[in-house]
């Protein structure tokens, strides 16, 4: 399977070691993974302008970053949202690329998702989870599996090992 990460961190925060855990488990199990490191890349939001609709036949306007991610949103049999949260959401960044599939409608090919979110405080990952699950039902793409982790939990080994077994059951 053909697995794409979006990790949403600007900075190496404990994203990463969520994102690093994901990959051991996949690649364990034969699962061809590549990460996008949205968090540093130059993407804008959505401008709502219509032009991948009519002129653009499902290009953008914008010309940035998000043309690295688009193949990926096209030919992935499954995709990962990996994001830290920030004031109870996902990054900015990770907004922006998300909303920039609405120029193809939805990811292609994928047939699974799965979101995994860290925290500094427990009890700030709502607004994302539900954000993530909308977004899936309209896609029609199977919700794989949510991970979060907060506070404490950013330096668990144990819930790093927990990631990498369920990737490895994928």
């Amino acid at each position: 399977m053909k697995i794409a990460i979006f990790n949403g961190s600007p900075r190496k925060v404990n994203t990463a070691a969520m994102v690093q855990a994901f990959c051991e488990g996949a690649e364990a199990a034969g699962h061809q993974v590549e990460e996008y490191h949205v968090g540093k890349m130059k993407i804008g939001g959505c401008l709502g302008c219509e032009y991948c609709h009519t002129k653009g036949e499902g290009a953008c306007i914008q010309k940035d970053d998000f043309e690295k991610l688009l193949p990926a949103y096209k030919e992935a049999d499954m995709i990962v949202f990996a994001s830290p949260v920030y004031y109870f959401t996902m990054t900015a960044q990770m907004q922006a690329a998300i909303q920039r599939v609405y120029c193809i409608g939805k990811p292609q090919k994928a047939k699974k998702c799965v979101l995994m979110l860290s925290s500094g405080s427990p009890g700030t990952h709502d607004g994302s989870i539900a954000q993530f699950k909308s977004y899936m039902a309209y896609a029609n793409i199977e919700v794989a599996g949510i991970i979060t982790v907060a506070g404490e939990e950013n330096k668990s080994e144990a819930k790093m090992n927990e990631i990498r077994d369920f990737a490895k059951g994928l």
